[in-house]
């Protein structure tokens, strides 16, 4: 018989059965169920029918997002649907030199088989395309117009971008490029039509390396179209007939007319604003945008603002089956409560507050004055007339009578913690106790025209001795000084505001117009204070968001009318400017779009810009539909709307790189979130710079704009929190007049003027704390300014095509 060995086993699997716990303590009980509470009867907590349940919600979900998605495609395509659709609007864009927009059309067109016959060079074409049962308008704009392509794609439902597989995109196309991006783009579609021309094997890098160029500005492209295939200019015509038009943000409450007809009337006796004749202009074309109303004045770019006579429907010549000329029905005519012209107001000068006094008012104040001086000079001549034997006037100045030493004896006994640096006077007296070396040029019989010795304080027994160096020293001290502070300022932009005193102009002059504030952003700031003429001509919104809220609220649905618009008044410089300007389009303005205001914007300044920008340089101002010369004023752009309680910003003199800033102008007023293009024009009309990009803010006309500048001066001598500092001023005169305004120290010290020393500007200065030798004294000063008043502009002259060519535009 086999002995065998037995083991244990390592481990013990009996499992106590945790409902047989009988001495369980309800904590013990709370801890093991962990929260979990007892199942109610007859539920089921089958895992699968919980799953049914959510996959049954889930496809309830995509349904509904389905049939939102469709019902929202119908929406936005009904504008196109039908024989009568509204055609959609292609603005075709070269990027590169020798690309001709029109080969561009004819491939596309020729990508579903339909005539290319009548396509011109340049223009308007519009085209039937029967596979797709809908009607492409293509705007056919010539390569180097920038102010040509900005118009057409602001009316465009969708934008094709040219790009050449040989010829790299120049500086003119980037700028086109940055300007459409920031003004807002409709739906894009980028083709090649020059493929071929590159061999077979590199053709696919080529068409990746287009597109990783076009993404960087237009994100959302994922395929270049290479228009030498027919199945890819199949493709790039579905996109156009089939898509669905992306809602750009800026249209969504415009309403616009792209004019396919243009005609004009004169009218006898009619004049139009420049003294030339006047007319009744007639705009045909499809409403698009939303609602027109005949009380809405409508802009034409470049010409200004017009009012309406009427609107009438004009019925395609295809709807008329017998041919017989149609007599366009009338749809609306302006009421009595249709907008004006005007858009400033009349400034009335009889209005203004007369604050000025005249000569009686002043006269009683003079002979105020004189007799206080004559008092003054009284109570002088009684203080003084107790002299010691050998005095001189000046010395006397010092001698105080037995109510002052009274009065000096109570304060003694609460400065005894002063500087030691001071003169003693008791009993007629003079005790020195500054070192003998500071009193070497002190002579006590010296003529009244000696150096001054001041610095006494009435009040205090104890003050300091202050000596006015020679004008020779002081003059090689101060341009040390000022050397020193020129090469520190170099590579100093932490404080960028600070200025010299003049010494020729007293700083009580050069400086009236700032005042100082304790605090920038709580001290009260009165924003109708001290206004200039132009503010007397602008219009402001008691509650602009509940006037835009209303505004917006506006609609009667006229979209995809073909109408003609009869604009009053329209001088025949706009009828030739639309025989010769493409495209022409014409756009409604909101209510209150017309007046002037002061508009804010938030600007970023472009990175590829280099110049020098400005605060009231001359700028190109693309704000919507508009375009008008100014001169911004640009300040701090706090994010989040934190202005403080009185609305003061830091204004700038520079728009610089990096950092938002808001820019101030005189412009009409304007509604929603326009973007705004600020241009330069340079040498080529054609290319300006980009200087900044941006968006429209508020038309707020109390935003206090302030130019903050810091006079600064230099510790002379120092004792604990009492300094004295100069080249901050240079006479005492400006010294007591600037006394009640806040200094502080570029340390983090805040202080005030104590009393003024000599007469060379030095003062006495007190700080809430100890200060150094090498620190810098500063006084803030702040004065509001305004933008310039802004003018109209007139886009140069376009370079005509010449047919015969087929490089670039000829002029």
């Amino acid at each position: 018989m086999v002995e065998t060995q037995h083991h244990h086993r390592p481990t013990l699997k009996q499992q106590n059965k945790s409902f047989k716990s009988k001495h369980a303590t309800k904590g013990a009980l709370k801890a093991v169920a962990k929260g979990r509470t007892i199942r109610q009867h007859g539920k089921s907590t089958n895992a699968s029918s919980a799953a049914a349940q959510l996959k049954q919600n889930r496809k309830n979900a995509a349904r509904q997002i389905q049939k939102n998605k469709r019902t929202e495609l119908v929406s936005a395509t009904r504008l196109f649907n039908g024989r009568d659709g509204a055609p959609r609007v292609v603005a075709v864009v070269p990027l590169c030199e020798g690309l001709r927009a029109d080969e561009v059309a004819k491939g596309v067109v020729g990508g579903w088989g339909g005539e290319t016959e009548g396509c011109p060079r340049v223009g308007m074409w519009e085209t039937r395309a029967e596979r797709f049962k809908t009607s492409l308008q293509f705007l056919l704009l010539p390569y180097r117009q920038l102010y040509a392509a900005l118009d057409a794609c602001r009316v465009a439902d969708y934008v094709i971008f040219v790009l050449s597989a040989e010829t790299e995109v120049d500086s003119w196309g980037e700028l086109c490029l940055r300007c459409l991006q920031a003004q807002g783009l409709p739906e894009v579609v980028t083709v090649v039509p020059d493929v071929e021309e590159v061999p077979l094997k590199q053709r696919p890098d080529t068409l990746k390396s287009l597109l990783s160029f076009i993404q960087y500005f237009v994100p959302s492209q994922s395929r270049v179209f290479s228009l030498s295939q027919p199945s890819e200019a199949t493709n790039a015509a579905r996109v156009l007939c089939e898509g669905k038009p992306k809602d750009v943000a800026w249209r969504k409450d415009r309403t616009w007319v792209l004019a396919e007809d243009v005609g004009w009337e004169e009218n006898e006796g009619m004049v139009g604003e420049e003294g030339e004749s006047a007319g009744m202009l007639k705009v045909t074309g499809i409403i698009r945008g939303g609602s027109l109303s005949a009380n809405r004045l409508i802009h034409i770019p470049n010409f200004g603002d017009y009012q309406l006579e009427k609107i009438t429907s004009a019925p395609r010549p295809s709807a008329n089956a017998n041919g017989m000329e149609i007599t366009g029905e009338l749809l609306a005519e302006p009421s009595s409560d249709a907008d004006s012209l005007v858009s400033r107001n009349e400034p009335d000068d009889m209005m203004n507050e007369q604050t000025w006094p005249t000569e009686e008012e002043m006269r009683p104040g003079e002979e105020m004055q004189t007799d206080a001086d004559a008092d003054e000079a009284a109570e002088t001549a009684k203080k003084l007339k107790r002299l010691p034997k050998g005095t001189s006037s000046y010395q006397a100045a010092w001698i105080m009578d037995e109510e002052d030493e009274e009065e000096a004896d109570q304060s003694d006994e609460e400065d005894e913690g002063e500087d030691e640096g001071g003169v003693d006077i008791e009993n007629g007296d003079l005790m020195a106790s500054v070192p003998d070396r500071e009193l070497n040029g002190l002579n006590l019989d010296a003529p009244e025209d000696a150096p001054s010795v001041t610095g006494m304080d009435v009040s205090s027994r104890k003050s300091e001795v202050h000596f006015d160096l020679p004008m020779e020293e002081e003059e090689t001290q101060l341009m040390s000084y000022l050397d020193s502070r020129t090469r520190e300022n170099k590579d100093d932009l932490e404080f960028p505001d600070e200025v010299d005193t003049p010494r020729d102009i007293p700083a009580r002059t050069r400086f009236q117009r700032y005042r100082g504030l304790r605090s920038f952003r709580t001290s009260p700031w009165d924003p109708f204070e001290n206004l200039p003429v132009d503010y007397a001509r602008i219009f402001q919104f008691e509650d602009y968001d509940r006037t835009r809220r209303r505004v917006l609220k506006e609609e009667e649905d006229s979209e995809g009318k073909r109408v003609t618009l009869y604009l009053k008044n329209v001088p025949q410089a706009v009828m030739t400017a639309a025989k010769e300007v493409f495209p022409f389009a014409v756009f409604a303005l909101l209510k209150h779009e017309h007046k002037f205001s002061v508009l804010n914007f938030v600007v970023q300044r472009n990175t590829e810009y280099d110049g020098v920008v400005k605060s009231k340089d001359e700028l190109i101002v693309c704000a919507g539909p508009r375009r008008y010369k100014a001169k911004p004023v640009y300040s701090e752009y706090l994010r989040g709307g934190g202005k403080g309680s009185n609305n003061v910003h830091k204004s700038e003199r520079f728009l610089r790189h990096g950092s938002a800033s808001v820019a101030s102008v005189y412009a009409p007023i304007m509604f929603g979130k326009q973007p705004c293009l600020f241009l330069r024009e340079s040498e080529d009309p054609q290319e300006p710079f980009l200087v900044a990009t941006g968006t429209f803010m508020n038309p707020d006309t109390k935003r206090v704009i302030t130019k903050k500048i810091i006079l600064t001066g230099v510790p002379y001598k120092v004792h604990k929190r009492t300094a004295t500092i100069r080249y901050m001023f240079f006479n005492p005169e400006d010294v007591r007049y600037f006394a009640p305004i806040q200094l502080h120290t570029k340390h983090g010290r805040t202080g005030h003027i104590s009393e003024s020393l000599g007469t060379h500007g030095y003062f006495k200065a007190h700080f809430d704390g100890p200060i150094t030798q090498m620190d810098t004294i500063c006084m803030s000063l702040y004065k509001r300014i305004f933008p310039r008043w802004s003018e109209s502009w007139k886009e140069p002259s376009r370079p005509t095509v010449d047919a015969d060519e087929d490089g670039m535009d000829t002029e």
